[in-house]
């Protein structure tokens, strides 16, 4: 099945948005439609989220569950200034960096539903989103595991003289793993095309950021390493925008690592097994307050860019994409059983 008109039409926006012909914000229509792109794009996560919440208690959607309600203004401020030939990996919280980075929603549902038309085959689940043609290398259920492989691909690009850069995004409990400090050394030593995006949503799983380390300056640690960074308000995805056009802008002109701190938070529990205990429901309650979406349209709407309208046609787009890619995984192929073992085992006719 082909993708939906909403799908196509989100690529299409995208595709012109990213092709250099984008004016700067502030020049009227040009900055209302990047705008209404922006917000589309946070609401697109979201309701992919609600839905695979709701999929996952109905057991249609199994195994590990990550959402990332609450961080959308992350993935999407980032990825607005990102070109399709640059790479990004992420960890397992990673469905928003795959919607956004232009991967099919299609296919990430159908993957979820383990079929044979989502973007890994069905083989990776929710934590492991993969799309050759928009170069999103994929999630890993191994924390700080994303890290190593930015640094490969970015000296992958180098030693090619390519002017792709590699995009990772963790975190902040990947910040305590040995795979963090071996990452941003290389990448520094090296002078490698590598942007760190730490989502420090303030919890690694269960355990407070500050209780788990002892310098909680992350720019502290990547100056350790001689890397240029800065923080950002996570929960504002213009701000996230113009962080990601200046770290990007450095790394493309200066070929080093650029370290990205987005202070975010999660407005659901770490996973769907999470009983989240570690937390007051106080906390949520008022971090919700400061929920992007909501934010960024009660702002466009102050300065005139959006009218209820407008929010409306957005919100139902959105969930007619969710629906469509709701019909499209239920109507997807599950894998043969005969096939279950290829690439699990080698295949010794092919190895002859």
């Amino acid at each position: 099945m082909a993708d939906s008109k909403t799908e196509t039409k989100s690529r299409e926006v995208n595709a012109q948005l990213k092709s250099g012909k984008r004016k700067q914000a502030g020049s009227g229509k040009d900055n209302a439609r990047l705008m209404h792109h922006l917000l589309a794009q946070m609401i697109r996560i979201r309701r992919l989220e609600e839905k695979s919440y709701e999929l996952y208690t109905r057991e249609k959607i199994r195994g590990f569950l990550h959402l990332y309600d609450g961080q959308e203004a992350v993935a999407v401020g980032v990825m607005e200034v990102l070109e399709r030939e640059d790479a990004v990996i992420a960890a397992y919280r990673e469905h928003g960096q795959a919607l956004a980075k232009g991967v099919s929603m299609n296919s990430i549902m159908a993957e979820m539903y383990g079929k044979t038309t989502g973007c890994s085959g069905g083989r990776g689940g929710s934590m492991h989103l993969y799309d050759k043609e928009t170069n999103f290398f994929g999630g890993s259920a191994i924390v700080a595991n994303g890290l190593p492989m930015a640094v490969g691909l970015a000296q992958a690009y180098k030693m090619q003289k390519r002017s792709s850069l590699a995009c990772c995004f963790f975190g902040d409990g990947a910040v305590g793993e040995g795979e963090f400090h071996e990452s941003m050394n290389l990448a520094s030593l090296w002078e490698l095309p590598v942007l760190f995006v730490c989502e420090n949503n303030l919890y690694s799983m269960g355990m407070p950021f500050e209780l788990a380390e002892a310098e909680t300056d992350l720019l502290k640690k990547a100056a350790s390493y001689r890397v240029e960074g800065e923080r950002v308000d996570g929960m504002d995805v213009t701000a996230v925008l113009e962080a990601a056009r200046k770290a990007v802008d450095y790394i493309r002109s200066e070929s080093k690592p650029w370290f990205l701190e987005c202070q975010t938070y999660r407005f659901r529990a770490h996973s769907m097994f999470d009983p989240e205990r570690y937390r007051d429901k106080s906390e949520v309650k008022e971090w919700k307050k400061r929920d992007p979406i909501k934010m960024f349209s009660e702002r466009l709407m102050d300065e005139g860019l959006l009218d209820e309208k407008q929010l409306a046609d957005i919100e139902s787009q959105a969930q007619q994409e969710v629906e469509e890619s709701v019909g499209y995984a239920e109507e997807s192929s599950d894998e043969p059983i005969e096939t279950l073992s290829r690439y699990v085992y080698s295949d010794m006719k092919n190895s002859e």
